[in-house]
């Protein structure tokens, strides 16, 4: 089952200079408590904005760039064709499909689930969401989040089945 998991500002904004343009830590709660026991995909920017693998996770990286030059243990991915014969293959599993915008815009008829987190400020960004036709999913979940001082803007999360 293909997942999007994404947070974007009021403007569609999902990224700046290959990070995250807010502070969120609730989100980032929220993208660890979701995606751990799981599989992440991500391209190969929005993998190399984690510094990293993430932990206790399955992480795959779609790339045209040689599995030796990313870390032991990843996998890495060389097509959107390649990642839907992935999906085929594990789709028992919850595969989380976490950026970038060009992932997000060749899988957009193949996802499953959306996990959503609005902020609602506008940021600057080079990295916006593709447009996503809400019409063909249904609303399954909506979690307003508590802001405070370390979540300082208003957000929501929310979770859309394909109807």
């Amino acid at each position: 089952m293909l997942i999007f998991l994404w947070a974007e500002g009021n403007n569609g904004v999902i990224g700046y200079h290959g990070e995250l343009p807010w502070h969120l830590p609730a989100d980032m709660h929220y993208f660890k408590t979701s995606t751990t026991g799981h599989t992440v995909i991500a391209g190969a920017r929005t993998f190399a904005s984690f510094h990293r693998p993430l932990p206790n996770r399955r992480n795959v990286v779609v790339s045209h760039r040689p599995a030796s030059e990313f870390p032991a243990g990843v996998t890495v991915l060389d097509s959107l064709d390649a990642v839907r014969a992935y999906a085929a293959e594990h789709a028992a599993e919850q595969l989380f499909v976490v950026g970038g915008a060009q992932l997000f815009a060749g899988l957009l008829d193949d996802v499953d689930l959306l996990y959503r987190t609005t902020i609602a400020a506008d940021f600057p960004g080079d990295t916006w969401m593709p447009a996503i036709d809400y019409t063909q999913f249904t609303r399954i979940g909506r979690q307003v989040g508590i802001r405070d001082d370390q979540n300082p803007y208003d957000y929501v999360f929310e979770q859309f089945k394909r109807n």
